[in-house]
């Protein structure tokens, strides 16, 4: 065995997939689906699986929440997973609980190859070795491995209450520890508001929760490690911005009655037959050109400016793919997005900068960021991923004091 293999660490992939649009229609969407995941998992072989799912059983969850044991069972049962003979699924299904029903689901999955692997107990303060595969579901609120919360109601006012929230675990994995924190933030209700002013009121309501769930992570009682938050942010490009842009040489049209506007029309000045290039409504947003999102996307990156509200304690590795969000939920459209929301980067996964220092670099271990199923349909939100080989060994006490290449069976 050579040094190279003597201080490698295990392969890592991370998943953000808001899954709320295969439930929808699970017939032809979970197919397709699971076998875009799971082509990834036998591509790039990953020891360890952290998948962090939003909205489980769809929008309309009351009927569509039986779907998800299907889904789970097929999971499981595919010979991608075999290798795979410790997990620990976590299922918010408990929609009769409004008061902490999230709708996250949390799949981590480690690898025969991984020799020591524990998860955190929140209640008894300790780690816990692995063994097995075990699923919560239903109401989850009293298990000790995960610390999950949902937003307070008066952070989307005017809304009913929503199924946002986060929901964190601990692990340790060949002597490295680390949080990763499944999160749900805000949605834009209306284009006709998102495009006012930036930041929109729906920007910061998602700033405030995001700063709570730091805040939360910051300051509670355990001790400070490393964390990955990846989920659905509902990050939005600067709307005003993107249209001033779209639009610079259109006239742009007010519609509406009793002092509403319904909608914006944006008609090309100079042509004949006044061309529309884009139409805005609550929930339409419509340009008359895709290519400038899917394929001349870079342009995009300027008005991304959520994130970097944040800039000083959560970091990205750079994006290289598409705006994740909206596509099209029809089977046969993998590249078009539908004409509801400007396309956006919604799906994330930020980290620490301590986290940051857990990936390893080096010509063998170039970390790979990039969304999952470009060709396919896989709902609205395209599942993005990371994958990266962890530092080893960079735990504390008695972590450190044990012989290192001893994790990896290679």
């Amino acid at each position: 065995m050579g040094d190279a293999e003597r201080n490698m660490g295990p392969g890592m992939l991370l998943v953000s997939a808001n899954v709320g649009s295969i439930f929808e229609d699970p017939d032809n969407m979970l197919p397709v689906w699971l076998t875009e995941f799971l082509s990834t998992i036998n591509r790039v072989r990953p020891q360890f699986i952290a998948m962090h799912c939003q909205e489980i059983g769809g929008k309309n969850y009351e009927t569509s929440m039986q779907h998800v044991d299907v889904f789970l069972e097929r999971l499981l049962s595919s010979e991608e997973m075999h290798g795979y003979d410790r997990a620990r699924i976590f299922l918010d299904e408990d929609f009769k609980t409004v008061e902490s029903f999230t709708a996250l689901g949390s799949f981590y999955f480690v690898h025969e190859s991984i020799r020591n692997a524990s998860i955190y107990d929140w209640q008894a303060r300790k780690f816990r070795s692995l063994s097995g595969r075990e699923v919560y579901k239903g109401n989850i609120n009293s298990i000790p491995f995960k610390h999950k919360e949902k937003f307070p109601q008066d952070f989307f006012p005017n809304f009913r209450w929503s199924r946002k929230g986060f929901l964190r675990t601990r692990w340790s994995i060949c002597d490295s520890i680390f949080d990763l924190v499944n999160i749900h933030l805000f949605h834009d209700a209306s284009n006709l508001i998102a495009v006012e002013t930036w930041p929109s009121a729906y920007s910061n309501y998602r700033h405030r929760a995001l700063e709570h769930t730091l805040k939360r992570i910051s300051e509670d009682k355990h001790e400070k490690v490393p964390h990955f938050i990846f989920g659905d942010f509902n990050f939005r490009l600067d709307t005003q911005s993107v249209v001033k842009s779209l639009c610079a040489t259109a006239k742009e049209e007010r519609i509406g009655n009793d002092g509403q506007i319904k909608r914006l029309v944006y008609k090309e000045e100079g042509s004949e037959n006044g061309k529309v290039v884009l139409t805005l409504e609550k929930k339409v947003f419509d340009h008359f050109n895709q290519e400038v999102f899917i394929n001349d996307f870079k342009w995009l990156h300027q008005f991304d400016k959520e994130p970097k509200r944040f800039a000083d304690r959560l970091q990205e590795l750079d994006i290289t793919f598409p705006p994740s969000y909206p596509f099209s939920e029809d089977v046969r459209e993998g590249r078009q997005y539908m004409k509801t929301r400007c396309p956006a980067w919604c799906d994330r996964i930020l980290l620490s900068q301590s986290a940051r220092d857990l990936i390893q670099r080096g010509d063998e271990y170039t970390p790979v960021y990039h969304v999952m199923g470009s060709n396919v349909c896989m709902g609205d939100h395209k599942p993005i991923y990371l994958y990266f080989r962890l530092v080893p060994d960079t735990g504390k006490g008695r972590h450190r004091q044990r012989r290192k290449a001893t994790c990896v069976v290679l």
